[in-house]
């Protein structure tokens, strides 16, 4: 059974930075597509980040790129997203989802963490 567990959410102050991570168990990340979501109050889900483990190839959304990295460390099978110069919009639940075939920052993944709640604030 594939679990993912995010962590490492918070609050923050603007200009601020976390870690999330993501927790895979069920699953062999070597091999899999793993992505960042997130949703603030009020609006659609949106992809923030995502990694092809097969080729190590990232994409980020733009309004996160030069802000935010994403990274894994296969022996914890964990996929982290780093997190800095925090703003405001940047506040809302954070999602991690797996998929073995698909990619990209659109919803098109089979597994889906939790969440993580995101609070950037003065």
């Amino acid at each position: 059974q594939v679990q993912l567990v995010e962590s490492g959410g918070g609050l923050v102050q603007p200009g601020g930075s976390l870690r999330l991570s993501c927790a895979a168990s069920g699953l062999l990340l070597d091999y899999w597509n793993v992505a960042w979501f997130r949703q603030a109050p009020g609006k659609e889900r949106e992809g923030v980040s995502c990694i092809f483990h097969r080729d190590g190839t990232t994409y980020f959304a733009d309004s996160v790129r030069g802000r935010f990295t994403i990274y894994s460390d296969m022996a914890k099978n964990t996929v982290y997203l780093e997190m800095s110069n925090l703003k405001p919009e940047d506040t809302g639940v954070y999602y991690c989802a797996a998929d073995f075939r698909h990619g990209g920052l659109a919803l098109v993944y089979d597994y889906w963490g939790r969440g993580t709640q995101v609070t950037v604030s003065s």
